[in-house]
């Protein structure tokens, strides 16, 4: 090659090097831009106007890749333990409208053979978790309230096991089924009562019962809201539940809310139609006695007292917030429990041979206390009762009219 060539092909070898370097200089300062200013608009940092410093830069990647890694570490703990339940009636069953699958009958036009009666035909579907190695697991009590189904459950993995019904809590908006087996991947229960507005949780289910195990992130919302979950044809208060951001659907109730430590804080139960991003699931500490009761007894094991009441808070001059009250009783309490009858016929105060009834309750009374622990909004009758068992002897403290007393009640198991 003659010098002439050569010394141009030098030349557009070191243009070529100086273009790379600008390029690259210019690549690195976006990119240095780009995350800082991403960066800045966080929360954890300074909010003035002042550039971040490339340490701190660095330091905020580091957290963000840590959340990151713990949601996955935490979703593939959890996830194994997570399941699908299908609810199954015959059909020949749902041709005779005795269905109430989306409230009115699952319906066939051709006739059925006897094999073709007997079919299996899948009406509806949430999910589930297990809590213990021998199949025990938790769910909605509205999931599986279909009288004359089967229920099955279809594993991460994608098996269909049968399952049976063990019990439902007649007080909560939960279930526990049992599946055969004794090495089943479990969860673990955390504590409710330690939850925080802003904390972060996941979600785990089957969302629109058709996506298995969808994971869905939020934040803690609130606590110890009292929300009316189901619809018109079968709706329940749920006091004390836990509301949510994350992204939760039909096909998601009964499943796991957890932390990131992996623990199961919560049940999902619940979302609301009216707004975006608001959804409601029963504290796990409401769902731990189930659990322990079905070990021990078999069944699910709650108090009962015998009464129907509204809470009631005092007004000035009044100890009642309703029509007709003007007791001459100072104002010692903030919420109560007023005993009051149903709307319709039958639908009384204090229930015939009940522990109430034994004890003297009547109409109108108004519970102010349990055990001295005073009601409130957060804490009603029903929840202060539920730390309780069967046989337990409490002293209620009562209001009626001018007076105010204690009463002894012996508490007995709902249902019997």
């Amino acid at each position: 090659m003659d010098e002439s060539k050569k010394s141009v092909t030098q030349t557009l070898f070191v243009i070529g090097l100086a273009i790379s370097a600008i390029l690259g200089s210019v690549a690195g300062s976006l990119t240095t831009f780009f995350l800082t200013s991403q960066l800045g608009s966080f929360a954890l940092f300074d909010s003035s106007p002042s550039t971040l410093s490339p340490e701190a830069v660095e330091s905020r990647i580091v957290e963000l890749i840590e959340e990151e890694s713990a949601t996955i570490a935490v979703v593939e703990r959890v996830t194994p333990a997570v399941v699908s339940i299908v609810v199954k009636k015959e059909r020949g069953e749902l041709q005779n409208g005795s269905s109430s699958f989306f409230g009115g009958g699952y319906y066939f036009t051709e006739p059925l053979d006897d094999a073709s009666a007997a079919q299996l035909v899948e009406i509806s579907s949430g999910t589930g978790f297990f809590v213990t190695e021998d199949g025990y697991l938790l769910t909605n009590r509205h999931v599986v309230d279909e009288e004359g189904a089967s229920f099955f459950v279809v594993t991460n993995d994608g098996e269909e096991l049968p399952a049976t019904l063990v019990d439902v809590d007649p007080l909560q908006d939960i279930a526990i089924l049992r599946v055969e087996g004794d090495a089943f991947a479990t969860v673990t229960l955390g504590d409710s009562d330690a939850l925080r507005i802003g904390q972060t949780v996941i979600a785990i289910g089957n969302t629109l019962s058709e996506f298995r195990n969808t994971v869905t992130k939020g934040v803690v919302s609130g606590i110890n809201r009292r929300v009316t979950a189901g619809d018109s044809y079968n709706a329940e208060v749920i006091d004390q539940a836990i509301q949510t951001d994350a992204a939760i659907n039909p096909g998601n109730s009964g499943g796991p809310l957890i932390n990131l430590l992996g623990e199961v804080i919560g049940i999902n139960t619940a979302v609301s139609f009216q707004g975006e991003s608001v959804a409601f699931a029963i504290p796990i500490n409401e769902a731990k006695r189930a659990v322990e009761d079905v070990q021990t007894y078999g069944r699910i094991v709650r108090p009962w007292l015998g009464v129907r009441y509204v809470l009631v808070t005092p007004e000035a001059g009044s100890p009642l917030s309703r029509e007709g009250g003007g007791s001459e009783v100072e104002d010692t309490y903030e919420v109560g429990a007023l005993i009051v009858s149903g709307d319709q016929p039958g639908d009384v105060g204090v229930f015939a041979g009940s522990p109430a009834d034994a004890a003297g309750l009547q109409e109108d009374d108004i519970i102010i206390a349990v055990e001295v622990e005073e009601l409130s909004e957060e804490q009603a009758l029903a929840e202060l009762l539920s730390d309780y068992r069967p046989g337990d002897v409490v002293t209620l403290s009562v209001v009626r009219g001018t007076e105010q007393f204690d009463v002894e009640v012996t508490l007995a198991e709902y249902g019997e």
